[in-house]
């Protein structure tokens, strides 16, 4: 049951970095987050059991999914470190990074072929882990997602003072905690393939209840972590756009007044129907004409009420024109300026 928790979770996760894909141009969270859900989903009980005996019911499928689950790790990693450390070379990084995932893959084949495995379990570790070969399966597998979660995990905390906005810093820190929590439940691992060895089969089981615990909160904190920044970005952007469609809406009239005598160069600005991805250049390009009809004819400032002025100013401080245009003043100090004069 744990399984399906954790894969529903992950392709939650998915489903919230959908949206923002046309907009960014690095999928690897996306990848990574697509390719543990389906190593997690491999493994829930149904979809195992049928998918393991159609490769001819010797386990392949804990294989697959197992190097599903360190693919999309590392991928995820390489992915939270370049977002939490862009100085660093990461082509470099990612070089050596890929190799490390190379032999963990060639040695996860090689010790799952030495395990006598011929039934399909949907435990396999429980079932075969007294064998040595299983035990270095398991450990190969868990001591790799150990050393990426540590890295990533410390450079979160290490970087996350430095991120601008808040809801960064609060993402880096639910990823390091999921971090954290993926070291215990790795050590929950490893503790639990020596006690099988050893033969220590309840203090095993018991053992079981803290990997089960540490894997739900990992994967929870992870996933609120990665989620946080898509889904505040789009929350931004719907309030940012609606900001700008007021704004519009508020300068719609005084455009009118002050670019009708220039109706062959200026924009159709209607505030109904603008679509909220471009409501902020219209508002731009909106201010910048009322700029230059001001610039041709300065007499038009006296058509302009204080409440135009308003939110002329209002607008020019939400798009940030301070700099806008070369030789130009912001058009609400300049206004300000005629009337006083």
């Amino acid at each position: 049951m744990i399984q399906l928790f954790v894969a529903a979770m992950i392709w939650g996760l998915v489903l919230c970095l959908l949206p923002r894909m046309k907009r960014r141009s690095d999928h690897s969270v996306m990848a990574a987050a697509v390719t543990i859900a389906t190593a997690l989903t491999l493994n829930v009980d149904v979809i195992y059991l049928e998918g393991d005996r159609l490769l001819g019911a010797r386990n392949i499928l804990d294989l697959v999914s197992n190097i599903f689950l360190v693919v999309g790790i590392f991928f995820l990693s390489q992915a939270v470190l370049r977002a939490a450390d862009p100085g660093e070379t990461s082509q470099r990084r990612n070089r050596v990074g890929l190799i490390f995932l190379g032999l963990v893959g060639v040695a996860l084949i090689i010790s799952f072929s030495l395990v006598d495995a011929s039934r399909t379990s949907t435990s396999f570790m429980e079932d075969f882990g007294s064998q040595w070969a299983a035990a270095a399966y398991s450990s190969i597998q868990f001591l790799y997602l150990g050393a990426v979660v540590t890295v990533t995990g410390y450079t979160c905390f290490k970087f996350r003072g430095e991120m601008a906005r808040p809801y960064f810093r609060l993402a880096l820190t639910f990823i390091g905690i999921g971090c954290c929590l993926a070291v215990v439940l790795v050590l929950a691992v490893l503790g639990m393939n020596v006690l099988h060895l050893m033969g220590e089969i309840d203090p095993m089981r018991r053992l079981s209840y803290v990997y089960d615990a540490a894997l739900f909160g990992a994967m929870t904190f992870l996933c609120i972590g990665l989620a946080m920044p898509p889904v505040a970005r789009g929350l931004e952007h719907r309030s940012d756009s609606r900001t700008a469609a007021v704004l519009l809406d508020r300068l719609a009239e005084p455009w009118e007044r002050i670019t009708a005598a220039r109706a062959g160069v200026r924009l159709n600005v209607s505030a109904a129907g603008c679509p909220r991805d471009v409501a902020k250049q219209r508002l731009h390009r909106t201010i910048v004409e009322i700029q230059d009809a001001l610039l041709v004819d300065p007499e038009l400032v006296k058509s302009l009420g204080e409440g135009d002025i308003h939110a002329l100013a209002e607008a020019e401080a939400y798009l940030g024109t301070r700099e806008s245009r070369p030789g130009q003043e912001r058009v609400g100090t300049s206004i300000k300026r005629v009337l006083k004069s």
